[in-house]
């Protein structure tokens, strides 16, 4: 899934085009009665709605969450999209988006609603620094640890857990997972990952002040200002903030939160969820290691 560009980014580039446009001659191809070549038409990405429902014997659709039954009453009350509309265009073919083609904190925040693989190994200890948890038959991550190998290969809070090495884990409690990863090879480890579901990555960019434009508690956001990027960016209030720019800030203090965000550059990217589902998953998982082992570094990509 590319990540949602910036309202800004859009402006740029259509200027840029509309100038490389206006100072490029267009040439017609003669009609030599030869056929045209065939359109292209991009195939869906790995992990996209399609793959999703090929593995839908492995975990409930969508509409469930840790046991939360998502409604379409309660999707049209907090103002949410279905994931499957999500996917923004590729910015790869921006001329000149804000942003910057090759920013980092993109590369970082990108998400795929669906299926992601991961592969990992345990470190010195022969320990891959993560908990589980089952809820309704599915297992889910209710804790990676800091600078873990777990950490470094890209598994987060929330997601669950679909395959071990091939295996099916549906069903499974959590010591029948652990003992899994125990007796796994600690060179490698592939994981099959469902992500967490209507989370949505949208980019802001900072104005003269150094500011975006909203205002969160908790972590959630609860004001919008007016005319901010923010606001032309279509970020939502009862949301909650879950990551920035790829960091996790799930369990962090507000002020550790602002800390991050004045530490990124003009360009904000912010994953969020929106809060009655957060709300489900932190009762479902948080204990009292999230705030003091929660993995909040800076992902290294």
């Amino acid at each position: 899934m590319s990540l949602y560009p910036s309202l800004e980014d859009m402006k740029v580039d259509q200027m840029a085009r509309a100038q490389q446009a206006h100072s490029t001659p267009q040439i017609t191809a003669p009609n030599d009665g030869m056929p045209s070549a065939p359109s292209y038409s991009p195939q869906p990405a790995y992990g996209a709605v399609d793959t999703e429902n090929a593995l839908s014997h492995l975990y409930p659709s969508l509409s469930d969450y840790m046991g939360l039954a998502i409604t379409q009453d309660m999707l049209d009350v907090h103002g949410i999209t279905d994931v499957a509309e999500y996917r923004a265009p590729e910015i790869s073919g921006m001329i000149a988006p804000v942003t910057g083609l090759n920013n980092l904190s993109l590369k970082r925040a990108q998400i795929k609603p669906g299926l992601r693989q991961i592969i990992t190994c345990k470190d010195g200890n022969g320990k891959i620094g993560l908990k589980v948890q089952h809820i309704n038959k599915g297992i889910f991550i209710s804790l990676v640890q800091k600078d873990s190998p777990a950490a470094l290969a890209g598994l987060r809070f929330g997601d669950q857990i679909l395959q071990i090495n091939g295996s099916d884990v549906a069903g499974f409690d959590n010591d029948k997972t652990m003992k899994i990863l125990k007796k796994a090879d600690g060179d490698r480890i592939e994981f099959i990952i469902r992500d967490r579901p209507y989370e949505r990555t949208i980019t802001l960019q900072k104005d003269s002040t150094g500011h975006v434009g909203f205002v969160f508690k908790n972590g959630k956001i609860t004001s919008i200002a007016k005319d901010s990027s923010a606001s032309r960016n279509g970020l939502l209030t009862e949301h909650h903030l879950i990551e920035i720019s790829g960091q996790n800030v799930v369990g962090l203090k507000d002020k550790e939160i602002s800390a991050i965000i004045d530490s990124c550059d003009m360009s904000v990217i912010l994953t969020i969820l929106p809060t009655f589902i957060y709300d489900h998953m932190v009762k479902c998982l948080a204990d009292s290691f999230m705030k003091k082992t929660m993995d909040h570094s800076i992902p290294d990509i």
